[in-house]
């Protein structure tokens, strides 16, 4: 099957995948202790992106419905959500950062995870918006929305319901570094979809851009928190 068919008539299902995968991952962190949640801060993180997923769900289905005026009202929804998650995301990190007393290694390889994740998913959402009145370049940026948001799915999953893998994960400073396995499942995604659309469509326009925008993200992750200026940056960013 052609990408663009896939796209246009399967995406909402493969989001469905999406989310119940993050049902799964964040079932008893989260949602079985819903009441016993330390502050607010998490519900309002978590709503933000359950509403995202349910966004990333919705909308493909109306364009495969050609419900096209009720997708056009919901995506102008997204111009207020998105900022909500961007702050309800930054509040809560910054939230659990102001707690420690000092700042560790492991604190800023967080921040980056966590901030630069942010600073991916805005450019891909940008470059969704910017492609606005070209469907099949919005469609696929869209798509890439939810590859920042992976990491934290499959590392609850790895810890709670495989945790035999975790000594065998690489480490920082003795401490296991799952966000590595949702790193590698991204980018082989991307280069699947790469060549898929390549050999569907001889194009090279989307997926590209979100792989190095992506990868720019995970050696982010994987490196800054040994700079200093990313250290300042994670101590500026707590005395805020």
């Amino acid at each position: 099957m052609k990408l663009e068919k896939a796209l246009y008539q399967r995406s909402y299902l493969y989001f469905i995948i999406f989310f119940l995968l993050a049902l799964v991952g964040f079932w008893f962190t989260y949602f079985t202790k819903i009441l016993e949640q330390e502050n607010y801060r998490l519900h309002t993180h978590g709503v933000s992106l359950i509403l995202w997923c349910l966004m990333l769900i919705i909308q493909p289905y109306l364009i495969r419905t050609k419900r096209y005026e009720l997708h056009k009202i919901i995506g102008k929804i997204s111009y207020v959500l998105v900022p909500v998650l961007i702050f309800t995301t930054v509040d809560l990190l910054k939230f659990r950062l102001t707690r420690l007393p000092a700042l560790a290694v492991m604190d800023f390889f967080f921040v980056a995870l966590v901030l630069n994740a942010l600073v991916a998913f805005v450019i891909l959402y940008g470059l969704a918006i910017f492609y606005l009145a070209r469907p099949t370049i919005h469609a696929r940026y869209m798509l890439c929305t939810a590859l920042p948001m992976v990491t934290p799915i499959t590392d609850r999953i790895i810890h709670i319901y495989f945790s035999f893998l975790v000594p065998y994960l690489p480490t920082i400073e003795g401490n296991p570094i799952a966000p590595v396995v949702g790193f590698a499942i991204v980018d082989l995604l991307l280069i699947g979809l790469i060549v898929w659309d390549w050999r569907s469509h001889k194009r090279w326009n989307v997926f590209p851009v979100a792989l190095f925008v992506l990868l720019m993200y995970h050696y982010s992750v994987l490196n800054f928190y040994k700079f200093d200026f990313w250290q300042a940056f994670s101590r500026w960013f707590v005395e805020l």
